[in-house]
């Protein structure tokens, strides 16, 4: 029976080089590229295009599928709401959990025996086990485990990233070998439905409701001066807050029961400790004593020393051996031994 799998193809560079090699692996190959937005900018239908041309390359078929009722529904208002909280959500790990992985699920059917998608991992199965293992990509620096920590085991089971032993330049390199038109295309640094990064505009604009202006404190209590919503305001953020101070603030803490941002000096963003729920374990069913582990409790940070102990059925409480700067609620603690990934839940 032939290898058969399904790309997932966004019209990036590292989808359409695992399409490629994927392909070099002897399966036969269709791609998907899944429409995210009603009211697509020239930037989403060049990507369709890129993608359309890409599968051409290859000579593969590819198709679109219009799911852009569901990441309406299951990522954007999930993720105004989150904001409203006064919580900060990683958008892409909402995606990854509740939309990407799921179509690409159902769309196998009975016509693919795996799919595949340009994130920078690694997936094994345990052979002792037997469960199937999230890793990190050999090149650290693209590492995406982090927003992946979420895949459940079947989606493990049939999910391949093939650039996960791969380089971004070894990738470009692939790239340009086969000549594709999109081997230099940039990374978008941007939330794909905010292409501008104003979190605050764009939840304005989608509510059709204008933020509630109100309080900024001390740490005391006092009033510093006045905010412009609190989905304007991050834990650790320091500029464009309005407020003149003799010494460096930083915002401490949010609240949206009391609509009031909270701002206090460097050391008070540090905190040794977090709970964490809606957790997903990958290696296990379940953390049955305290161990240790590295933690991340943002993207881009490198991992750190904690005990980890699970409190409760949906529950992590996680100690660091030192303390971390600006722990905040909504992103996602995710736990590591080695490259090996643990699991994780969001911090509240």
């Amino acid at each position: 029976m032939n290898k058969k799998a399904l790309i997932a193809m966004s019209g990036g560079v590292d989808s359409s080089v695992a399409a490629a090699l994927m392909l070099r692996q002897g399966y036969e190959c269709a791609g998907l590229t899944l429409k995210l937005h009603k009211h697509e900018s020239a930037k989403c239908s060049q990507d369709q295009n890129d993608a359309r041309e890409a599968a051409l390359k290859l000579g593969i078929p590819h198709s679109v599928l219009d799911i852009t009722e569901e990441f309406e529904k299951q990522v954007i208002c999930r993720f105004v709401e989150i904001y409203e909280d006064g919580a900060t959500p990683n958008p892409c790990v909402i995606c990854n959990r509740y939309i990407k992985f799921n179509f690409l699920l159902q769309s196998l059917q009975n016509d693919f025996n795996c799919f595949a998608t340009g994130h920078y991992a690694r997936v094994e199965k345990d052979p002792a086990g037997g469960r199937y293992l999230l890793k990190k990509a050999v090149d650290e620096k693209k590492d995406q485990s982090y927003v992946l920590y979420n895949l459940t085991q079947e989606q493990l089971q049939y999910a391949c990233f093939p650039l996960g032993g791969f380089s971004k330049g070894e990738v470009r390199k692939i790239a340009k070998e086969i000549n594709f038109e999109n081997a230099e295309k940039g990374e978008s640094q941007d939330i794909c439905f905010v292409p501008h990064g104003d979190y605050g505009d764009f939840i304005e604009s989608f509510t059709g409701r204008p933020a509630m202006p109100g309080d900024i404190l001390d740490t005391g209590g006092r009033v510093l001066g006045r905010h412009r919503g609190i989905i304007r305001c991050t834990i650790g953020q320091r500029r464009g807050l309005g407020v003149a101070a003799n010494t460096p603030v930083y915002v401490a803490a949010k609240s949206a029961e009391t609509n009031t941002v909270t701002l206090g000096p460097e050391e008070s963003l540090y905190s040794k400790s977090l709970i964490a729920n809606d957790i997903n374990l990958v290696t296990c069913s379940e953390i049955k004593k305290p161990m240790r582990v590295m933690v991340k409790t943002r993207y881009l940070q490198s991992a750190q020393s904690a005990l980890a102990e699970q409190v409760g059925e949906d529950s992590l409480h996680i100690e660091f051996d030192a303390p971390q700067r600006a722990i905040t609620p909504g992103q996602a603690a995710v736990m590591y031994d080695g490259d090996i990934v643990i699991g994780g839940g969001t911090i509240i």
